[in-house]
Formats: structure tokens, sequence, C-alpha cells
């Protein structure tokens, strides 16, 4: 229908204190509107109203329901990671459900979806096999934004990131196969958590449904992207660090590398544990302050961060003073500059709080 101008209509004022105004009748006839029907109000990022009739929201809902299906051949001669990489692209995209068929004997196909289940498994929240044939396994996502908000997703994944990153600076004094399973486990749950939270983005994005995901306008989507990609960082960092110190001791186990004095300095371990809490410290707030849309919070963590270059400072001058192996001060290393990246990651979520909510505030100051 091409648009049409119908006029303007006064607000009156009923004697109860609540406010009304009649609708068009043309409008009401074309729609086909009845005493009784029911709308829907939208508020818009401009503060306008727009007027859904609840039949027209159902019948748009219709579409959006239907579930995105989606077909993958795996050909027995291409790498199962191909497969498994493009499965995880379809998952990214809000695909609702994934049919794999297979091709070639039946010893590989068996492999290949043992491989695509495990991997469904351990990285996609809310996957379930709801079918599977000799050749073909079927996958559907069965988890809504609506039962996982992408703020309580967000939430967890820094909780469980932060917890591996600590865990490292503990196993720098000796880290135990459990330790390591742990730091291990909450990296994978960080990974489903980022896959997941990526997909509600998209979905969100493609549907317009902002506000259904908590957010007050459309350029927030950019926003939490971008914390997402940190907070992996932090946990591909701790992942890092924990190969490094697996491969030292494999190697100290096997005679292969010999320590003179195989203890962790005291004193740099507690200096290395106090500026990874001032890093976490700051990280947790920042996102705090972005959750709660809160300028001031915000603005007074980035000062912060330029106060935070004598800790590093002075830790690189106690690393130097110590005649250290050089393969344990190369973890040291590695430690202190993922401590320095947390550091500036909560700087950037912090700026990306104030633009987020700067517009905000400064609309609702009056002019003087």
């Amino acid at each position: 229908m091409a648009e049409k101008d119908l006029g303007y209509r006064r607000v009156q004022c009923t004697g109860r204190g609540s406010y009304i105004i009649s609708l068009p009748k043309e409008w009401i006839q074309d729609i086909g509107l009845k005493r009784g029907s029911e709308i829907a109000f939208n508020l818009e990022p401009d503060l306008s109203l727009t007027l859904i009739p609840r039949k027209i929201r159902e019948k748009t809902g219709e579409d959006i329901s239907k579930l995105k299906e989606y077909y993958v051949s795996v050909d027995p001669e291409e790498d199962i990671a191909s497969t498994l990489r493009m499965i995880q692209s379809l998952y990214v995209i809000s695909a609702d459900v994934i049919r794999v068929h297979f091709r070639g004997k039946p010893d590989d196909i068996s492999k290949g979806k043992a491989a695509i289940k495990n991997y469904a498994k351990e990285n996609f929240l809310g996957a379930e096999i709801i079918d599977e044939t000799n050749d073909e396994v079927t996958l559907q996502i069965l988890v809504k934004h609506s039962e996982f908000p992408i703020e309580k997703a967000v939430r967890r994944m820094v909780i469980v990131t932060l917890a591996a990153h600590r865990d490292v600076i503990v196993a720098l004094k000796g880290g135990s196969k459990e330790l390591y399973e742990s730091i291990v486990s909450s990296q994978h749950d960080a990974h489903r958590l980022g896959l997941y939270i990526v997909r509600q983005l998209k979905f969100g994005i493609e549907h317009n449904m902002y506000r259904e995901l908590g957010f007050r306008t459309p350029k927030e989507f950019l926003l939490y992207r971008i914390i997402v990609n940190d907070i992996k960082d932090i946990g591909e960092n701790a992942i890092n660090i924990m190969n490094n110190l697996v491969t030292v001791q494999k190697l100290v186990d096997d005679q292969l590398l010999f320590f003179k004095d195989p203890t962790m300095d005291e004193e740099v371990h507690a200096q290395l544990l106090n500026l990874n809490s001032v890093a976490h410290q700051m990280f947790e707030d920042a996102t705090k302050a972005m959750f709660k849309r809160d300028y001031n919070d915000a603005e007074a963590l980035i000062p912060k961060r330029q106060g935070y270059v004598k800790l590093e400072n002075d830790l690189i001058k106690l690393m130097s003073s110590k005649k250290m192996d050089p393969n344990i001060s190369a973890i040291l290393r590695l430690v202190l500059d993922s401590c320095r990246r947390i550091l500036d990651y909560a700087q950037d979520v912090a700026e990306l709080t104030l633009n987020r909510t700067v517009e905000e505030l400064c609309a609702s100051f009056a002019v003087k």
C-alpha cells in the first residue's frame, strides 16, 4: 500500500487522567479492524510510535517462525574439519535445522557422523540430534533468545573466561592435570557462549529485533559483537599460556630440559597475581558499567588504565632483575602481556559504553 497522509488527530484527556486519540476511520476499514481488536504500540528510537494490528503482527510472525533449514553434503575425500567449519557457519547465521548427508564407505560415514555429533555437542548451545539414518544426521537448534538472553550469555562468558585466566596464573606454581582440564573446559564453555551470542546478534539484525533483545538502538549490535571478540581473546591467551606450561613441563619430565631452581620466584608471582587481580577487576567493572548503561562509571575507569602502567613497569623491572631461566621468563612475559591486554580490553569496553550512552545523556540536558 502506498504511503498516505491521514492528517492530524488531537490528543484528549479523559476524567481518569488517561490520554486518548481517535484512529482514522479509513484506516480502520482498510485494515478490517472491529471493536475489541488489539493493536500493538512500538516505541521507535526517535520517540515516534508505530501502530501494528495484532493480526498483521501475527501474520508477519509466521514468516519469522518458519524454520531455516540447510543441507550439507559431505564428500568422503574432503577433510571433515572443512565440513565442521561449514556447519559452524550455518549455526552462526541462525540456521534452525542442519541436515548433513554423507557419501562414501560405511566406516567413513560412521566416523564422520561421530565427529559431527561430538563437535555439535561441544560447541553449539542448544543443538540436538533429532534424526539419524545410515547416511544422514540432522541437527536442530532448540534454544531461543527469549530463553537465554544475550546479556545473560555475555555475563556468563565473562565469568568462565576470567576463571580460566585466573587458573592459569595459579598454575605457574605447579599445575595439576585436573587444573589444566578445568581451564580447557572453561574455554570450551566460553567458546560455545560466544558462538551463541553471535548467532543471536545475527538473528536480531536480520529481523530488526533489537528491542526484543534488550537493546535501545540497532547500533548496540556492533558493541556486543566487539565485546565478544575481546572476551574470546582473553580465553585464547589463557589457553596459549597453559599450552606453554604443559610443553615446558613435558620437556622437564622427559629430561630434555633442566632448571637450576624449578620453583617460581615468590616475589614475581605475587606481583603477577596482583596485576592479574587488578586487570580482572577493571574488566568486570567495565562490563558492569556497560550492562547498567552507566556513563559516569565507564568514564571513571578510563583514567585508571593509565594509572596501572606503573604496575606493569615495576613488574618488568623486577623480572629483569631476577636471574630466571629463559623458558620461565618467556612464559612470564606471556602472562604479563595477557594481563596488559585485559586492561586494554576493559578500557575498550568502557569507551564503547560511552558511545552507547552519550547520546541519551546529552539529549536529556535542558538548554540553559
